[in-house]
């Protein structure tokens, strides 16, 4: 009993940031498995801290909800596996790791999202807004009431320029695959990457930057990535 109790006290000794960021971890994958019903009660054990200290970093659990959102839509663990690609393997080896590293990140995010969007989060109004019931409690649905803060539901989930932020930092790094062959390249490496990703993940255009025409699709299909001709000097 000490020595838990020892443990969970030396959780204020962190920052605000490093704790927020520990017990979203501890969150994220309970969420895939137990969506909104989560409580805190289980991150705070999964964490080994005390439910107050969730309640110390967090306004209440939609905040946390929102924060663990924010955190799986982050591209950071996929764009390192991208710049980790050899350029040296060959351009088909590339795209390949590429694509394991994006439907990987993809079916971890819909592991999250889906588990949320089956279970519901009850008491949510609009994005941005707060219930009036939220204001009233001030508390999490399972915890203990907290003082209600300023910071409103939903001011945690990620800005559509973050999206499209995080969607071009993911286009750059695949078109940065294509940077050995660019004397070959039949389009310019955006476009191709661009068009990769629509062909890998159809349902996400802004990865995509612009759905690719019939005709690229037809074309890419057809012909590929890569002129015919060989390199400049090459031996013919």
């Amino acid at each position: 009993m000490t020595d838990t109790t020892d443990r969970r006290r030396r959780a204020p000794g962190m920052t605000p940031d490093r704790r927020r960021a520990m017990i979203v971890q501890a969150a994220l994958p309970l969420l895939a498995t137990h969506g909104a019903t989560l409580t805190t009660a289980q991150v705070a054990r999964a964490a080994g801290i005390g439910e107050a200290t969730v309640f110390r970093a967090f306004a209440d659990k939609e905040a946390l909800l929102d924060a663990c959102v924010v955190e799986v839509l982050r591209p950071d663990t996929v764009l390192d596996e991208l710049a980790a690609i050899p350029l040296t393997q060959p351009l088909g080896d590339r795209l390949s790791d590429a694509a394991s590293a994006l439907l990987a990140h993809f079916d971890r995010l819909g592991a999250v999202l889906g588990a949320l969007h089956a279970a519901g989060r009850p008491g949510r109004g609009r994005p941005g807004e707060q219930t009036a019931a939220d204001a009233e409690r001030g508390a999490a649905p399972d915890g203990p009431a907290t003082p209600a803060r300023p910071k409103p539901v939903g001011a945690d989930r990620p800005s559509a320029s973050a999206r499209e932020e995080s969607a071009l930092a993911v286009r750059e790094a695949v078109a940065a695959l294509f940077a050995p062959e660019r004397d070959r390249l039949r389009l310019p490496a955006d476009r191709l990457a661009g068009l990769f990703l629509a062909l890998l993940l159809p349902a996400r255009p802004p990865l995509a930057l612009a759905a690719p025409t019939p005709a690229e699709l037809v074309d890419l299909f057809l012909h590929g990535a890569l002129s015919r001709d060989p390199l400049p000097g090459a031996d013919r």
